[in-house]
């Protein structure tokens, strides 16, 4: 199991809660279609979370490659946002354990809650330090 981190393009706060829904209703259905397993969706204004299972086939990079580009295709085909919409060219992937996936799943729900109290910027580089993780 895999966890996957998108920001929009220069961090634009292009997913208002409406915009959210429907974008993320679309990623899971175009998804399906390619047989990727997504667990879990959630993200905030300038980013998006999926809790993926990858079958063997599948890489990670392949698995970013068709969700982000084809969701940027659609949004922008569908005048979603008033400006051209994008993901940045970088993602951030993490395996995770399954003893995990509850919490996981819960922290993936709630991503407004959390961002009330810090961005996903100053949580992604505590999980760095916490992990010791260097870029």
């Amino acid at each position: 199991m895999s966890i996957l981190y998108g920001q929009t393009k220069n961090r634009i706060k292009f997913l208002n809660e409406e915009i959210r829904k429907t974008v993320f209703n679309h990623i899971i259905d175009n998804a399906n279609q390619k047989k990727i397993n997504i667990v879990q969706i959630g993200g905030y204004s300038d980013h998006v979370h999926c809790l993926v299972s990858l079958s063997s086939q599948q890489s990670v990079s392949q698995v970013a490659q068709l969700l982000k580009g084809e969701s940027s295709n659609w949004i922008n085909n569908n005048k979603l946002t008033s400006k051209p919409f994008g993901w940045q060219d970088e993602y951030s992937v993490f395996s995770v354990h399954s003893c995990n996936l509850k919490e996981l799943r819960e922290y993936i729900q709630n991503q407004t809650l959390h961002h009330i109290k810090k961005t996903f910027e100053q949580e992604l580089n505590e999980f760095y330090m916490e992990n010791d993780i260097h870029l």
